[in-house]
């Protein structure tokens, strides 16, 4: 069984027991996570798919890590115009597991 949810901005395919990192959700390590944005569910030979969402189906998944991703380096240059300028960013994201998968 696995279902397509919405979190984020972003769209993922999950199974029980995966692990994902997402954008940034409020919350302490432990916490539970409930997805109600499901865009598809699938289980063995049934698909059942939102317009756009799924009606009574969510996603519980508990928050297993809250951390920043590895840094980026941003540099902009403009060539001839001695125009150059360098920006780091770590984003910020949760990664959850998820337990259950309900249609």
């Amino acid at each position: 069984m696995y279902a397509v949810v919405a979190a984020g901005g972003k769209q993922y395919k999950v199974e029980e027991g995966d692990v994902l990192r997402i954008e940034k959700v409020s919350g302490d390590v432990g916490d539970s996570v409930t997805f109600d944005k499901v865009l598809l569910v699938a289980d063995g030979d049934t698909l059942n798919v939102g317009q756009p969402v799924v009606e009574s189906a969510s996603v519980d998944a508990r928050i297993v890590e809250q951390d920043r991703a590895k840094k980026i380096i941003v540099f902009k240059y403009k060539r001839r115009k001695r125009y150059r300028r360098t920006q780091g960013h770590r984003q910020d994201y949760t990664a959850v597991k998820i337990e259950k998968i309900s249609a």
